[in-house]
């Protein structure tokens, strides 16, 4: 579980740190089949598609002029412990405006 929880935490903490006041970011939970899904939502700035794969190189900070918090290796922590435990890690667009990570894991695989 240890895994999981430090891939949440990675993932909220961005969320947090991009959404605007007044609007905290959500997370989701859904099961489809043999697959969990948990979703992190924000309403901030988002991401350009074209630019999605970047978030998870390590040392990327797309954006961010915040000098003080984090390196930059956040993302990539979270696709390599959501890898590890048979699962992906993937961003999409949120609807009206902001970025959603996509944590899916195989049932019952949360390390």
């Amino acid at each position: 579980m240890r895994e999981l929880e430090r891939v949440l935490v990675n993932l909220i903490a961005n969320a947090l740190r991009y959404s605007p006041p007044g609007r905290p970011p959500m997370v989701t939970g859904s099961s489809h089949g043999a697959v969990v899904e948990l979703r992190v939502i924000d309403h901030g700035p988002g991401i350009p598609a074209d630019r999605w794969e970047d978030v998870f190189l390590p040392f990327q900070r797309l954006g961010d002029g915040d000098n003080h918090t984090g390196v930059g290796l956040g993302l990539a922590l979270s696709r390599g412990l959501t890898e590890a435990m048979g699962g992906t890690l993937t961003p999409d667009e949120t609807p009206g405006g902001g970025l959603t990570m996509i944590v899916a894991l195989p049932a019952g695989a949360a390390g």
